[in-house]
């Protein structure tokens, strides 16, 4: 009952209270971010999400605070992640600000509060067909794989973590422990990235990596997940 029916409705009531309550916090980032990123403030990246009724993934855009630069190179190449990634922008990770904009996405019912987090494109693609259940239900902001260790386990362990959510039952306490333990994980700012990346690694290349898939592999899926993003 509550999964059907009023998970959605509490998404969206605590998403609206929530970005009136902020705005002025929102407003300030805005501002601040576009001075420091000499730019637009926001990061706007298309993310899979729930399965439509042809069982494929509904495309949507998330919408993050920026936190990486685009500082180029003499050749006109983005920089490393690791040299755009400047003070503000490690400010907004390790506290979590940057997501502050997915209340829109939340509201806009592309996200819930609690779920599977949306991964990239690029990533869906090298999943299995049974990984990709996790895309049965909303993507969410936060999840059983992000208060079990975030980006600080493997990618495995993550997709096992969003499947558990599912299958064991999506409950209104679960969700609340779930959004509590996130909070405490805000504030101890922990497993925020990977151990020695300025970022998380994609799902294709954590599989190269293990020698799981090989490079003809490596680079359909990356066609296919390029295919998938014109539709």
């Amino acid at each position: 009952m509550y999964a059907k029916l009023f998970k959605r409705l509490i998404d969206f009531v605590l998403s609206v209270a929530a970005l009136i309550l902020l705005s002025p916090l929102f407003f300030i980032l805005t501002v601040v971010g576009a001075i420091l990123m000499r730019g637009n403030p926001f990061f706007v990246q298309p993310r899979p999400g729930k399965k439509g009724k042809n069982g494929e993934e509904k495309i949507f855009k998330l919408i993050k605070f920026r936190t990486m630069s685009n500082l180029r190179d003499d050749k006109g190449v983005l920089l490393p992640d690791s040299a755009r990634l400047n003070r503000y922008g490690k400010f907004l990770r390790n506290t979590s600000l940057d997501e502050l904009p997915e209340l829109i996405n939340i509201a806009a019912g592309h996200l819930a509060i609690c779920g599977p987090r949306p991964f990239l494109v690029r990533d869906c693609v090298f999943m299995t067909d049974e990984q990709r259940r996790r895309h049965n239900v909303r993507p969410g902001l936060t999840g059983l794989a992000q208060v079990n260790g975030r980006n600080n386990i493997t990618w495995e362990q993550k997709i096992e973590y969003d499947l558990q959510y599912i299958d064991r039952g999506i409950t209104f306490v679960g969700d609340v422990k779930i959004a509590l333990q996130t909070i405490a994980k805000v504030f101890k700012q922990s497993d925020i990235v990977r151990e020695g990346t300025a970022s998380d690694i994609d799902f294709g290349d954590w599989l190269m990596l293990e020698g799981v898939i090989d490079k003809e592999t490596y680079d359909a899926k990356q066609a296919e997940a390029k295919e998938m993003l014109r539709v």
